[in-house]
């Protein structure tokens, strides 16, 4: 349920009335849009009586919320909300490029990775640590390692770093990254999204394989119940008929996403395709579609990547891809 206050109502009137509707069993988050006062409702609004609450002098209209998502739904903060990592704006208007490789390998291989990529425009820098593979002969990652490489190149670029939890155990090794990712494959660990709502990291949550847009709200609703209001959403591509990609990117969510919540909204076009060639349209696309940034892989030794080299672009083609999407974000979106 969603109050709208007069704008005109005194501090005192709203203190009794949120008071009143605490009283309910409700949680009551309170903001303004400059034209009147916004109380969103959480929780059980069954022993709200939504008519008597219309009728207040002081409320000005009163709308049921039929979505199930309450904390990331834009009815509830109409305002885009922006996050701010260490200075890196994401959300609202910014064009935020994260880019590294798929998994970290070696001091040398992540540090060149960075300064290539910072060097092009890039403001985040990723990197797999723990990773979820298919196949358990697969590599797994450094783990641990990989996590202490990641700070030696944040150190070296400044950098701001993202990179993948697998569980809730690993958390204390997360504690000095920047922004802690949920993969596809557990964007549906409730257990782990609700301890990951109790930190005050930002978590880039990705969709699941074939999860729907609902589904993927509700989501990062349990990390926003839990405390945490500092969500990205990203659209990784979903599992489809088709087998000639990876994944099929899924471009219409990102507007229904933008139009659904309030959260920034980023693409990433290399798990989407599994394949370097794609890369560049994808994210085109993506940008085209109104995306608040783009995650793209980024090695500087693809064909001897340890995972997922044949997805991977080069440094060079990374900053070509930069160039472009900045132009044409300039030209679509030219007051952002």
């Amino acid at each position: 349920m969603i109050i709208y206050v007069k704008k005109n109502t005194d501090q005192k009137q709203l203190d009794t009335l949120i008071n009143w509707l605490e009283s309910r069993g409700v949680e009551v988050h309170a903001l303004s849009n400059g034209k009147s006062i916004i109380l969103g409702l959480i929780g059980d609004t069954q022993n709200v009586d939504a008519d008597l609450v219309n009728n207040l002098d002081c409320v000005s209209r009163v709308v049921k919320v039929k979505e199930p998502y309450k904390s990331s739904n834009r009815k509830f903060h109409p305002d885009d909300t922006v996050i701010d990592v260490c200075g890196v704006k994401i959300g609202g208007g910014n064009f935020t490029a994260i880019a590294g490789p798929c998994s970290v390998e070696s001091t040398e291989q992540i540090c060149a990775v960075a300064k290539a990529v910072k060097e092009s425009g890039a403001s985040i820098l990723r990197g797999g640590a723990f990773k979820p593979r298919t196949s358990p002969y697969s590599f797994q990652g450094l783990r641990s390692k990989g996590i202490e490489l990641l700070l030696e190149a944040k150190r070296l670029t400044g950098m701001p770093i993202v990179s993948e939890i697998m569980d809730i155990g690993s958390l204390p090794v997360f504690e000095h990254v920047d922004i802690i990712q949920v993969g596809a494959r557990n964007m549906q660990n409730f257990e782990l999204l609700k301890e990951l709502g109790r930190t005050n990291k930002v978590i880039l949550l990705k969709r699941g394989l074939a999860n729907t847009l609902n589904e993927f709200l509700m989501s990062a609703e349990y990390i926003m119940s839990s405390g945490n209001q500092n969500v990205i959403l990203c659209e990784r591509g979903i599992r489809t008929f088709e087998t000639a990609t990876r994944n099929t990117l899924d471009i219409s969510a990102i507007p229904l996403l933008k139009k659904m919540s309030h959260l920034p909204v980023i693409a990433d076009p290399s798990h989407a395709s599994g394949i370097a060639s794609l890369v560049r349209p994808l994210a085109l696309a993506a940008v085209s579609a109104g995306a608040d940034g783009i995650m793209v892989e980024v090695h500087n030794d693809p064909e001897h990547a340890l995972c997922d080299g044949p997805q991977s672009i080069r440094p060079d083609e990374f900053s070509s891809l930069m160039q472009d999407m900045l132009k044409v974000r300039n030209i679509l979106y030219p007051q952002k």
